[in-house]
């Protein structure tokens, strides 16, 4: 199984993003923002967190830009496997992967916590490990993780059974509690929480372990 992480100016969960796939068995190639092509045979791309170009504009809206960011959209167009997380999230919002967009925090603080959330959806690759309703901790890290998104958009959303995560405790307004959000074809994943920062039970716990060795397992399969 091969996954792809992308570094952007201003990443900096890029290496804790290829350690947490390299722990669940995937090799790992890390991927300049200015590449235009993905390595031959990348099963998944991963954005991650950070602040990429210092946030400037919009979060993630120049990043988005990148020429990587082509490629990565053509790889999904195809089918193939993505997951944006926090600065990620932001990024695939902002290249059309994902519906809606990340607004600033409703109490204009930046977050760092581990949070309460509560598995939406059990029938991903990224999900389906947890069972649907179970709830998990995952940290988070960021300032602007306010899930927006207009009110046709939402409905959509919700009704497809599209909402991956959701918050147990709400920390930052997001509408519909909602802490990750998958594409229509259950491959693109984007979620605000950080499970690459819960996989070692020395760093405080492990439910996003799970989540990396679904989809290894699920590579491996296919």
């Amino acid at each position: 199984m091969k996954a792809a992480v992308v570094t952007f100016p201003g990443s900096n969960c890029d290496r804790d993003l290829a350690v947490a796939f390299e722990a669940a068995g995937f090799e790992v190639a890390r991927v300049w923002h200015k590449d235009t092509e993905l390595p031959q045979g990348t099963d998944i791309v991963g954005l991650p967190g950070g602040f990429s170009y210092g946030d400037y504009l919009r979060c993630g809206a120049i990043a988005a830009q990148s020429p990587i960011c082509r490629a990565v959209a053509a790889h999904a167009e195809k089918g193939g496997y993505a997951i944006g997380i926090c600065n990620g999230f932001q990024v695939l919002c902002e290249t059309g992967l994902l519906p809606g967009t990340l607004m600033r925090n409703a109490g204009i603080k930046f977050i760092c916590k581990t949070v309460g959330l509560r598995v939406a959806n059990e029938d991903s690759v990224f999900t389906a490990p947890y069972g649907l309703g179970t709830d998990i901790e995952i940290p988070v890290a960021h300032h602007d993780g306010n899930f927006y998104a207009d009110d046709a958009t939402l409905a959509a959303i919700e009704a497809e059974g599209r909402v991956a995560f959701r918050y147990l405790e709400n920390p930052n307004g997001s509408l519909g509690d909602i802490a990750g959000v998958l594409s229509s074809n259950g491959r693109v994943l984007g979620m605000m929480p950080h499970p690459e920062r819960a996989i070692d039970a020395r760093h405080g716990g492990t439910d996003g372990q799970a989540l990396f060795t679904a989809l290894a397992g699920a590579m491996a399969e296919a």
